[in-house]
């Protein structure tokens, strides 16, 4: 833990909330490919604790963040991570084809980060 004093929080927030952001994906889409011949009832109970690391690891980036973020800025960055990890998750576990929307969705967002962390 001391290691990660000498991080900026900007980087440690992003850190952990791409490793909270990689649980959360597998708990809200990997079912559909390795439990979709079973009842939802387990894919949620297999959802569930596989977010449960999800949630420990967000917690604690959300609060360290915001010693340097605003909420606003907190939430977009989380979205950045979001699309980030979601693309090669698709792409690569899902196999889902590579389309043009993906690039688009990634300009809208990097237009929202524009907005949000440019100085008032």
């Amino acid at each position: 833990m001391a290691a990660l004093l000498h991080i900026p929080v900007v980087w440690q927030t992003t850190l952990l909330l791409t490793a909270s952001n990689v649980f959360m994906t597998f708990a809200w889409y990997a079912h559909l490919r390795n439990l979709n011949d079973r009842p939802w009832w387990i894919a949620a109970l297999a959802s569930w604790g596989i977010a449960l690391f999800e949630y420990l690891l967000q917690v604690p980036a959300n609060r360290i963040g915001h010693h340097e973020m605003s909420l606003g800025q907190l939430k977009i960055l989380q979205e950045v991570i979001t699309l980030t990890v979601f693309v090669p998750f698709a792409l690569f576990y899902m196999k889902q084809p590579l389309k043009l929307d993906f690039l688009w969705a990634g300009l809208c967002i990097l237009g929202a980060v524009y907005f949000i962390f440019r100085s008032p």
